[in-house]
């Protein structure tokens, strides 16, 4: 990660566009963002017409916002301004037809 800053030992801030970003799989990319004990953030952008890699099963809870586009679970349809959120033992795989870019974390077994 670029442009870090650490202020004291109880908070982390970071500039997201300095975070690079990684493919996880076509036309999806990551940038992973300071995790602690307790969740692990992270922000994605989805290529028109792609899909998350893998069906992603979650022990834990996950929760992500739409800020751009439009994701699509299942039959659902999330434009931006849409907050999600996944209870431990759920299971999915976004995709979208448009495009879009979701930020996130997903609580730790801490």
């Amino acid at each position: 990660m670029t442009e870090h800053t650490t202020t004291q030992h109880l908070k982390t801030a970071v500039r997201v566009d300095g975070v690079d970003p990684v493919e996880i799989g076509p036309g999806v990319t990551a940038r992973r963002l300071p995790r602690t004990a307790y969740s692990r953030g992270w922000l994605l952008d989805f290529a028109p017409g792609s899909q998350f890699p893998v069906i992603d099963e979650h022990a834990t809870e996950e929760r992500y916002y739409v800020l751009s586009g439009e994701i699509i679970e299942g039959d659902e349809r999330h434009p931006a301004g849409t907050y999600v959120v996944f209870a431990p033992g759920s299971r999915h795989q976004p995709r979208t037809d448009v495009g879009a870019q979701i930020i996130g974390y997903t609580v730790l077994d801490g």
